[in-house]
């Protein structure tokens, strides 16, 4: 019985260790910091983008509702790219690739014509990027004021368009 509880203790210590060790992700806190590569092998850094409301796009070429969402993201960047918004001068996407075959991603990138930034360390789920924030699946985005602070997280489609309105000055 000693050694039952020993080990649920145990247990509860680990379970404990790894909630703390993950991210706050929630509204209000502040986004990790991202360095990853482009395509052309430029390292750029999340925090590079501060001054911009920013939407960090979790995606991969192989990821069919990623894939789909992508072409409403151009609509959206394309509207409010230049825009003044309450919280940020312009609008900007981050794109984090969880890709691990780079012909792929750079084919879904030329395909979508995607012209906001997109990095990736093609390290697909053994990136450090998945631990850090936490993700096991995508489609998965955070919407991130001009000094890097959560606003909102996971909005598709037309809850995405409203959130960008919402923010923006008139």
């Amino acid at each position: 019985m000693i050694r039952f509880f020993a080990v649920i203790s145990f247990a509860l210590c680990l379970q404990t260790r790894v909630v703390h060790s993950q991210p706050t992700l929630e509204t209000g806190s502040r986004a990790p910091e991202i360095k990853l590569p482009t395509p052309q092998g430029d390292t750029v850094a999340l925090s590079s983008l501060r001054g911009k409301l920013v939407l960090i796009d979790f995606w991969a070429s192989w990821c069919g509702p990623c894939v789909a969402e992508q072409p409403h993201l151009a609509s959206l960047y394309a509207t409010y790219k230049n825009a003044e918004f309450t919280n940020g001068n312009g609008f900007e996407i981050y794109g984090v690739s969880f890709d691990s075959k780079k012909a792929a991603w750079l084919k879904q990138i030329e395909k979508n014509k995607i012209t906001w930034t997109q990095v990736s360390d093609l390290k697909f789920w053994s990136s450090p990027v998945a631990k850090i924030y936490g993700l096991e699946e995508i489609p998965f985005n955070l919407l991130i004021d001009s000094q890097g602070i959560i606003l909102a997280k996971n909005l598709h489609g037309e809850d995405l368009a409203q959130a960008l309105e919402r923010y923006k000055k008139f």
